[in-house]
């Protein structure tokens, strides 16, 4: 293989959505308004690099409002959390900064004023997840996780004509759809969420990995292995024709050998890498005669979200 065959297609959008975006920007100004420490529950995104660089500058990440001292300041994560944790941080006279991303709280939004229609809820998502949690937090008596295909078959709801689905904003397009037909076709009179709960950065991701990767003998995805919208690029580009496709954190993780025979490595990133982290991939195959790179542009995101109001008002007043 002549080395002027090799190329590059990097996707685009890729990388920061506006919800991270407002995220990590809400704990920068955080820090830069009260001082070290600013404790945050869970990760602020589900990115290593971003973490481990907030934690530097004097961020400490817990699990729960429990590990915060009382009256301290909690910034609250861009996956969102349950009442009962808004219930906890007051008891204990915490400060809070909730950087939920406007597209989580429109779900909540959802689930209670189902709730309050008395609906069942049927919510597809992955168990576990942190915004899975925060979500069926907002209504716990009405709603149902469905992760598998299992689930979908053995969910009971009382009223087959008071049934409605929801779901993690972070989710492939494609699987999400497949669940909601199989739910379909056991309640005919399913009711679809009002708008499309799956986030606008998830859908143009994942679109323009499949537009990318039937070209692709490699498609390489930046991101955690926590980070659901970047396993699911993986997965994405292997349904869509690319002949491999691997998650890494950081350039060095590239494994040598999966260059072997490569000529069209596909780039993108999951919706919480910054995109330093890209040009760190672009410059490892760089190195590797991989010089002609072509961004493969299917849609451009003009979409921005203003800081929580909490911290507006105090940058606002000093």
């Amino acid at each position: 293989m002549s080395d002027t065959t090799k190329r590059v297609l990097l996707a685009k959008p890729r990388g920061y959505c506006a919800g991270v975006d407002r995220a990590v920007v809400t704990v920068e100004k955080a820090l830069e308004k009260y001082g070290p420490p600013v404790y945050v529950r869970k990760e602020i995104v589900h990115n290593k690099h971003v973490v481990e660089t907030l934690r530097e500058r004097g961020v400490i990440f817990v699990d729960q409002t429990d590990e915060v001292p009382e009256g301290a300041l909690v910034v609250f994560s861009a996956h969102g959390v349950s009442p009962q944790v808004h219930q906890e941080a007051a008891e204990r006279n915490l400060r809070t900064i909730d950087a939920t991303c406007p597209l989580v709280t429109k779900v909540h939004m959802e689930a209670r004023r189902f709730a309050r229609d008395d609906y069942d809820i049927l919510l597809i998502g992955h168990e576990g997840h942190e915004e899975v949690e925060g979500t069926a937090g907002e209504a716990p008596d009405h709603v149902q996780l469905v992760d598998t295909a299992e689930d979908a078959a053995k969910v009971q709801v009382r009223d087959p004509s008071k049934v409605i689905w929801l779901s993690q904003t972070t989710l492939s397009v494609d699987e999400t759809m497949e669940r909601v037909d199989q739910l379909r076709a056991r309640f005919p009179m399913l009711s679809d969420p009002p708008s499309d709960d799956i986030c606008y950065a998830t859908s143009n991701r994942q679109y323009a990995v499949k537009t990318m990767a039937p070209e692709c003998d490699l498609v390489l995805v930046v991101g955690s292995q926590n980070s659901s919208n970047s396993k699911r690029l993986v997965e994405v580009a292997l349904q869509a024709g690319a002949k491999a496709s691997y998650l890494i954190d950081f350039a060095h993780q590239i494994d040598e050998a999966w260059l072997t025979g490569v000529s069209t490595v596909g780039v993108t990133s999951g919706a919480s890498v910054p995109d330093n982290l890209v040009m760190d991939v672009l410059a490892f195959l760089a190195d590797r005669d991989y010089l002609d790179v072509q961004e493969i542009t299917t849609a451009n995101e003009k979409i921005a979200f203003a800081l929580p109001r909490e911290l507006r008002k105090d940058l606002k007043t000093g």
